[in-house]
């Protein structure tokens, strides 16, 4: 099919910018934009759009960009306020501009270029109102509400998530030098502003607070004139006796109070018949998706959207490969938007899980919420400032925040780095082989706190496979004890034995034959909290007795005393990834009846029993921490709300630190993965329970575990696979911040200074490529 004429229904940033952007390529292309509003109608106040934004724009059309770029208003500064105190850290750069301006700018560039604009209609039928302008391609951009996305709903499959905030979009001609974060408590909880100036005497002024909070106060109840005047109260300090303002009016009661809806769909590109013609709808904008904002990206992500399927007309080829190309590159870009939004959404919708932080974490905590922004990136952006939060951190001179020390119980960890418990399979009857050693001797000269030991059984039939280790005779403890006591005399590590029980996973190949997969021959019988198997192809295991229950944990203990005369330093108990003790906490896998199944405290009940009777056991100087599974990512299992439960209950029972991972309690499991995906949990774990935690998953590199540890998501990062691939992870990673505050083993002094000039070398020959490539880069585009 020929493209000859195009569609926008909508006139808002999506619809105008591509509609402009194609005319500009190809003047013959005769473009319509429908709207239904005015020309001059916005019910929106200020967007927000970043210096990288404004860059793609001026890569896609200079001419638009430099009329946009002419009114915008620009900030480096973000500031909070929060207690009576305030924060402000630098190097930002944010542009803001009126809705409307932007807005009239598109549409005065589209007639310039000779597209139709066609105002004051409502296009309620879209194939009629294709059919009118004989359309070979419709672009639907008519908003959230997108009756296009809704009326094919079977086709894009779209996902709508309303959070669970209510905020409303005020204006005000209080002027903030500064994007502004300020947050007051009432008798009823916390409510936060984000104001930021986008015009030289406009600002938009959004009040936020969570559902509960709001309907507490009555707000769902008021008109908005009582509405706001109760806004101007609670946040006078900032207004400066200026008022806030709606231009919403036509909405009565609490309508303009609204809850954010979080769409997503499926697919963003259909054919409707028109006429005999078979003709692509396309979802752009918000029809196709929304991003919180909170992280400023909706507009930003309408005019990419417009960006990318042009760019991709101008390529050539069908109109179908356009299409597939634009859905399939979009929809990764907007997934990885919308992930920090969420990141973004949970942490202003649980303000109170972080008011008990100090302004200072509070504010770095916020400034890193979406997981986009990391610590080496803040000290781009703000070096003084950063260096001072790194000071206030630390208590003294400033240190990379993974390598503060710390002190648990009578233990002193001399950074924030541990290596994780992995599987090795390299035990013969349970007893550990030279390569354990030497794989834990290894890590334990690395760099790193303290070494893990892979998971290890009280029982013989506790093993999850014939190559994992015991701890249940006295050629297991020996064989430990000699790994326990180089760990202490060859370096300044300390070493952890994390104890557990494979349940339902048990009897399984070694991980290189088949994870999870059973034994061709020589399987043991296996106990679990139910008759549950793990999989279809996996034995199926006995519920446990009261006296099988019993056993278990004295064996536990028996296990526990063993671990104490090796010498360990730590103990965790294992009751994650759909082991024993993991399967009495989930619901998927523990269908008891008696008192140790139901409610989540009821499935907890035996694994709790357990760990009371080790704690007893274990030295009371020594730590003592457990592994959970804080989401089953499984319908009807356990969520992170669950996770909070069991986290408060270990610590009532005496537990030091909660190890936060997921997951792996039932083969239907869908994670949904990314860097450090886990580590939100943690965050919640600690800071709404009040309990040490350790981050655990896809945390690769320093950047990641400096973030986690300064913005108190984490106390600890454990650290697994790059741990494989760099036994001198903490090290390298080390010297690549130029920090020489890690503890180096003598033995390898004697090169550390090489390394790093090397590292130093390496690092000047990069940042003059890139100020070369930056400079290169300013020249074409100014």
């Amino acid at each position: 099919m020929d493209l000859q004429r195009i569609l926008c229904i909508g006139g808002g940033p999506a619809g105008l910018y591509f509609a402009l952007l194609m005319k500009a390529r190809n003047p013959a292309l005769e473009i319509t934009v429908v709207e239904r509003n005015r020309p001059f109608d916005t019910f929106g106040w200020g967007v927000v759009l970043s210096d990288q934004t404004l860059a793609n724009l001026r890569a896609a059309d200079a001419e638009t960009a430099a009329l946009i770029g002419s009114e915008f208003h620009h900030w480096d500064d973000i500031q909070v306020f929060f207690k009576g105190r305030q924060v402000r850290s630098g190097g930002h750069g944010f542009c803001g501009i009126g809705r409307k301006r932007l807005l009239n700018i598109l549409q005065e560039r589209c007639l310039a270029l000779g597209v139709k604009l066609v105002f004051e209609t409502d296009a309620t039928d879209d194939q009629a109102i294709a059919a009118q302008y004989n359309a070979d391609l419709v672009i639907a951009s008519d908003g959230l509400n997108s009756r296009i996305r809704q009326r094919y709903a079977d086709v894009f499959k779209p996902d709508i998530d309303l959070r669970n905030c209510r905020f409303v979009w005020l204006g005000t001609h209080q002027t903030f030098d500064a994007f502004t974060f300020a947050f007051e408590q009432t008798e009823h909880g916390w409510f936060q502003a984000h104001a930021y100036q986008f015009d030289d005497k406009t600002s938009t002024f959004i009040v936020e607070t969570p559902e509960a909070v709001w309907k507490a106060h009555g707000l769902d109840q008021m008109e908005q004139p009582e509405a706001i005047a109760f806004c101007e109260k609670l946040f006078a300090k900032y207004l400066g006796g200026h008022s806030l303002i709606s231009n919403a009016t036509h909405l009565r009661g609490s309508a303009n109070w609204i809850r954010f809806p979080r769409v997503v769909c499926e697919r963003w590109t259909h054919r409707i018949d028109v006429e005999g013609r078979s003709v692509p709808v396309v979802l752009m904008g918000d029809a196709a998706h929304t991003a919180h904002f909170s992280i400023g990206s909706g507009t930003k992500l309408a005019l990419e959207d417009a960006i990318d399927l042009a760019n991709e007309f101008a390529q050539g080829g069908t109109v179908d490969h356009v299409l597939e190309g634009y859905e399939a590159r979009r929809s990764v870009e907007v997934l990885k938007i919308q992930n920090a939004a969420r990141n973004s959404t949970e942490w202003f919708e649980n303000v109170p899980r972080y008011t008990g932080m100090q302004i200072e974490q509070f504010a770095y905590s916020l400034l890193t919420r979406s997981q986009r922004i990391s610590h080496e990136n803040l000290r781009v952006r703000d070096t003084q400032w950063l260096g001072g939060y790194e000071q206030w951190l630390a208590g003294g001179k400033p240190v990379a925040p993974m390598l503060m020390p710390l002190q648990v119980r009578g233990l002193t960890l001399k950074n924030r780095i541990l290596v994780s418990p992995m599987a090795t399979y390299s035990a013969v009857d349970g007893v550990p082989q030279d390569f354990l050693l030497v794989h834990l001797g290894a890590r334990a000269l690395g760099g790193a706190a303290m070494v893990f030991v892979e998971m290890t059984s009280p029982t013989p039939e506790g093993r999850i496979t014939p190559g994992c280790t015991g701890l249940y005779n006295d050629a297991q403890q020996a064989a430990f004890k000699r790994i326990v006591d180089f760990v202490h005399t060859q370096s300044s590590a300390k070493i952890a034995m994390q104890l557990g029980h494979s349940g339902p996973k048990g009897s399984t190949r070694v991980g290189w034959e088949g994870t999870d997969e059973p034994l061709e021959s020589g399987n043991w019988p296996l106990l679990a909290a139910s008759a549950v198997a793990y999989g279809e192809q996996n034995q199926l295991p006995a519920a446990m007795t009261r006296e099988q229950m019993d056993a278990m944990r004295d064996q536990f203990v028996a296990s526990t005393r063993r671990a104490a005369e090796c010498g360990f330093d730590w103990l965790e108990l294992h009751c994650a990834h759909g082991y024993l003790l993991s399967a009495f906490i989930s619901p998927l896998t523990n269908l008891r009846t008696d008192e140790y199944g139901g409610d989540i405290e009821a499935r907890c009940r035996y694994p709790l029993e357990v760990f009371r009777a080790m704690r007893a056991a274990w030295p009371q100087d020594k730590p003592m921490s457990v592994r959970i599974s804080a989401h089953d990512w499984a319908p009807g299992g356990n969520t992170d709300a669950d996770a909070v439960v069991v986290a408060r209950l270990f610590k009532e029972a005496g537990a030091d630190f909660i190890d936060v991972s997921s997951g792996q309690t039932t083969r239907t499991a869908k994670p949904v993965y990314g860097r450090m995906y886990q580590t939100p949990f943690s965050d919640r774990i600690r800071n709404e329970v009040g309990i040490s935690t350790i981050a655990v998953g896809a945390i690769t590199d320093a950047d990641q575990a400096n973030s986690i540890i300064a913005a108190g998501r984490a106390d600890l990062c454990a650290i697994a696979r790059p741990h494989l691939a760099d036994p001198a992870w903490t090290l390298h990673e080390a010297a690549k911040l130029q920090s020489r505050d890690v503890d180096w083993p003598k033995q390898y002094l004697s090169g550390r200074d090489q390394m790093y000039r090397e590292i130093a070398k390496q690092q000047q020959i990069a940042a003059a490529a890139n100020a070369a490539l930056a400079a290169s880069n300013n020249e074409e585009t100014h």
